[in-house]
């Protein structure tokens, strides 16, 4: 299949090419600079140097694609998530990008377009196990831009093929800038547990997620959680990466500090999101090779993190 994916040189995008090639997928994908497109290229992919904000240049770039993934992100780093004009550039992808990279699929006559969502968006479940159908509820104005980008891949569905959401947990790896970070912080007792951290924390290692976007290029259409098997509260994900990783015990922070320090971000990490990946694995047939933070985790600190 021939394959367009927007966001093809990020912490998902390479991974993820990598198994669309070795699937033996013709790939083209977005590279900015000639570092990017060299690494494009060593693992077998086509680079385009393309302004997603640019109709008429992504037109082009899409042409004769069977299929557009779209996993460009602009996630700020953890010390800035804060600030909610740090999350301006990637809401100007969610939203302006997506609108253009679905206009394009429909031009070149794709047959399917999968966009990256996130399970931020559904309201706290307490224990409950969440689906799809579950009641969303945005706690933080950042997130608003995520519902646009699945309305944009719904339009697609609607008017030219089959649309597939894909709504992925926390990311983690030992090659993500947010693991690294998360573990400095840990080292320096500034990464811990907010309140009483009984809330679940629904997450995916990238190699996973990965593994998932090329698993539903066969999937049906529609809205999937990409998630591990077995979430763990904040407290569990705090004491098993610090007992995988070596590191200090974390520390506790009442809720009112985690807030400040935090700011928004803080309203949907305390939600409690028990996400059940059980509709996807049934649809594919795909299954996580690390099913809990707890392997995930034991793999981090084998690639040397921590």
């Amino acid at each position: 299949m021939r394959i367009f994916v927007a966001g093809a040189t990020g912490v998902l995008g390479r991974t993820t090419v990598k198994l669309l090639v070795d699937g033996g997928h013709q790939v083209r994908g977005t590279a900015r600079g000639d570092d990017k497109a060299m690494r494009l290229r060593s693992l077998g992919a086509e680079p385009v140097t393309v302004d997603l904000f640019d109709p008429a240049a992504v037109k082009e770039a899409v042409a004769g694609s069977e299929a557009v993934i779209h996993i460009a992100t602009k996630i700020p780093p953890i010390m800035k998530m804060r600030s909610r004009k740090a999350w301006t550039a990637n809401d100007r992808l969610r939203r302006e990008g997506t609108r253009n990279l679905v206009d394009a699929a429909i031009a070149a006559g794709a047959q399917t377009f999968m966009a990256e969502s996130i399970t931020f968006v559904y309201a706290d479940g307490g224990d409950r196990w969440l689906d799809e159908n579950s009641p969303m509820k945005l706690a933080w104005s950042a997130l608003d831009s995520t519902l646009d980008l699945e309305g944009e891949t719904k339009r697609f569905g609607e008017s030219a093929g089959k649309a597939i959401i894909l709504r992925f947990g926390l990311f983690y790896a030992p090659y993500a800038a947010s693991t690294i970070d998360s573990v400095r912080m840990m080292k320096r007792r500034m990464f811990g547990v907010i309140g009483k951290g009984d809330n679940y924390f629904s997450s995916i290692h990238v190699d996973d997620a990965a593994s998932a976007i090329v698993a539903a290029l066969n999937a049906p259409a529609g809205t999937y959680n990409i998630t591990e098997d077995n979430p763990s509260t904040q407290l569990e994900y705090a004491q098993i990466c610090a007992q995988e990783l070596h590191l200090p015990k974390p520390r506790k922070f009442p809720r009112w500090l985690g807030k400040i320090f935090l700011g928004g971000p803080a309203n949907y990490i305390l939600n409690s999101t028990r996400i059940s990946n059980k509709k996807f694995k049934e649809a594919t047939g795909w299954a996580p090779k690390y099913p809990s933070v707890r392997e995930g985790f034991k793999q981090v600190a084998e690639a040397g993190v921590g």
